[in-house]
């Protein structure tokens, strides 16, 4: 059955990590990363399985990122599975509304090898990213994940940041892309078209997520945001100027957007596929892009914490997820990417509207033009944070 729009979604939550207040306030712990007692060394911490006689998990995740039954929300259907196949007791708590903050509710008990508290964490590419810089991550077994050894998608393999899929197993994933409104204006092909056509001008937003934005126009501009140089940045960010200093571009956004598009408001903007599926369920003149030059894909990310004690449950509940059966429920409720390979056949006994959904199943022509922004140092992340933040006016 497909979920119903909901008035605020985990993307729109995420948002507020790149927004300069958090930023800037999350200032003093990002300068911290580089320092020798910040970053751990590999093997510096080593915790204790108990998974063997300790049948228990702690699995911190965001709001309204896992199914929910429709007769009961204190249910999550598969997570009761997970709980009655495999025996293991689940504590799970909704209770990350936003990267950084969350890193500055983590990042001390992380930086001396001290429990969080939690098994399990999903955190964005950059934010996962991070800690695996400053070793603050377990390595998972790959013998105990074969599920997602077999099924995940091609295009979420052997990213910059954890090659080996073996730190950060994506929970969803989602596309940055173009949006525009049909009852309002004709379609959109181009960045640069969103950037210079003069019946926009005034009428488009743009993201206020550094790697989203700048992404794709790294790309309009033919160069690889998964591979590009400061002067390409640069060179991106100039074009990006010459859109907010013509009046172009309205502001910069989170997911904000979404009501302002559907009202007509705005006509197009930069935005996230799954805002587009949730307005696409009320109106169908609300049509996502992938631009010709390309489109962004990100994830969110299983982590398991330094001196987490249940990693061999992790890697069952890990593994577990990346069933296609469960991947395709999982995926009816969130309709996010759903990173399982598998999972679309599975999705046809549920809802085949989802199924055929370009943008919860895309197919390999799409996956192939998109990518994963490149991983950040701690100097490049001040650096181009620095430069964002000055264009968009945060």
């Amino acid at each position: 059955m497909r979920a119903p729009l909901r008035p605020l979604t985990r993307r729109g939550l995420l948002t507020g990590a790149l927004g300069s207040a958090t930023l800037l306030a999350a200032g003093g712990a990002l300068a911290g990363c580089g320092t020798p007692a910040a970053t751990r060394p590999a093997g510096d911490c080593v915790s204790e399985d108990l998974s063997g006689t300790e049948k228990t998990l702690t699995f911190s995740n965001w709001p309204q990122y896992l199914d929910v039954a429709e007769s009961d929300s204190a249910k999550r259907p598969t997570l009761d599975a997970f709980v009655a196949r495999s025996g293991i007791r689940v504590t799970y708590t909704e209770d990350i509304n936003d990267n950084n903050e969350f890193f500055g509710k983590v990042q001390h008990q992380l930086r001396q090898c001290q429990s969080t508290g939690r098994d399990i964490m999903v955190l964005s590419d950059w934010m996962s990213a991070r800690l695996i810089r400053l070793g603050w991550v377990q390595q998972l077994d790959a013998a105990k994940l074969p599920h997602v050894e077999a099924n995940l998608l091609p295009a979420l393999r052997r990213r910059s940041f954890d090659p080996a899929n073996e730190l950060a197993i994506p929970w969803q994933s989602g596309l940055a892309g173009l949006a525009y409104n049909g009852r309002v204006t004709r379609e959109i092909r181009t960045v640069d078209e969103l950037l210079t056509r003069p019946d926009l001008r005034g009428r488009v937003t743009a993201l206020a997520e550094l790697r989203d934005t700048m992404g794709l126009l790294l790309q309009s501009n033919g160069h690889d945001p998964a591979n590009f140089t400061a002067a390409q940045f640069d060179d991106a960010l100039a074009k990006l100027r010459k859109a907010v200093d013509s009046g172009q571009i309205r502001r910069f956004t989170g997911n904000d957007y979404a009501p302002e598009l559907a009202r007509g408001d705005i006509a197009a903007c930069i935005g996230w596929s799954g805002d587009a599926i949730q307005l696409d369920f009320s109106d169908d003149k609300i049509k996502f892009v992938v631009p010709e030059s390309g489109a962004m894909i990100w994830s969110d990310n299983v982590v398991v914490p330094n001196a987490a004690t249940h990693k061999g449950n992790a890697e069952q509940l890990v593994n577990y997820y990346y069933e296609p059966a469960v991947a395709a429920r999982l995926a009816a409720y969130v309709n996010y990417i759903c990173p399982v390979q598998g999972a679309r056949a599975e999705m046809e006994k549920i809802d085949p509207a989802l199924a055929a959904h370009p943008l919860i199943f895309p197919d390999d022509a799409l996956l192939a033009r998109t990518t994963v922004f490149m991983t950040l140092d701690e100097k490049q992340e001040r650096e181009y944070e620095g430069k964002f933040q000055q264009v968009i006016g945060a």
